[in-house]
């Protein structure tokens, strides 16, 4: 006769095949994937030519901006995190445009992130991953991470070669540069695995979101200041959902 010992050891090895099974049961996801235009055409590096609202034309060789505090909203909620990551979209890395994220639990209506890189983080040392200096996003100690990059030629430029270069960034209270962006779904979304959102990003903004900001006139931004916290206000207009 087997003691209650031995018997509740077999009933134990008995259930680990279920625990296991369950365990290993793929995460519930969804893709968030991040459009790049102008005006009404797909961004193209290099070989796209455009023009922007004041006739200027222009190329672009070089977008990538940083988001961070990505949240969704939705009945009877506000502002559930989806990741703390802090994440660099890339024109010229398309995995980087495709982020996997955990499948939020509930209806949602909105979502919101940062442009940007917090205060803490730009003054923490050497980061990794997306926030390594080696990505070309991060200034010096002193100023901090670029949030956002748009770099291409202009025969409107007045800078050696044509050259156009909007760096953005700033993290000090007289100079912030980051926004905060909140975008309503159309429609209210019931998720299920597997579910893509799709969200436009309108470089023609960067011009004349909120402001007016002519290439002739301002072909280079390389440092925070008002320059910078105007292309910002400017380009938190970029985005938007697709229906």
């Amino acid at each position: 006769m087997q003691s209650p010992a031995t018997i509740l050891l077999l009933h134990l090895l008995l259930m680990l095949p279920v625990a296991s099974f369950h365990s290993s049961a793929p995460a519930a996801t969804f893709t968030l994937h991040f459009h790049h235009k102008v005006g009404g055409e797909d961004l193209r590096l290099f070989d796209g030519t455009y023009m922007d609202p004041f006739g200027e034309p222009f190329t672009i060789t070089r977008f990538k901006y940083y988001i961070s505090h990505l949240c969704v909203s939705g009945p009877g909620y506000r502002d559930r995190s989806l990741s703390d990551k802090v994440y660099l979209i890339d024109e010229s890395d398309s995995a980087s445009r495709a982020l996997v994220l955990p499948l939020p639990g509930a209806e949602w209506q909105s979502i919101s992130f940062v442009i940007g890189v917090d205060s803490i983080l730009n003054t923490s040392g050497v980061q990794t991953g997306d926030l390594d200096p080696l990505k070309g996003m991060f200034w010096t100690w002193n100023t901090g991470y670029i949030f956002a990059r748009m770099e291409g030629r202009s025969d409107s430029s007045s800078a050696p070669a044509h050259y156009l270069n909007w760096d953005v960034g700033g993290y000090r209270s007289s100079a912030n540069a980051s926004r905060i962006i909140t975008l309503t779904i159309p429609g209210q979304v019931k998720p299920v695995t597997g579910t893509a959102l799709v969200i436009d990003a309108d470089l023609e903004k960067w011009f004349n979101g909120r402001r007016s900001i002519r290439i002739s006139q301002h072909p280079l931004c390389h440092q925070p200041g008002e320059l910078a916290m105007q292309l910002a206000d400017n380009y938190s207009c970029m985005f938007s959902v697709e229906p």
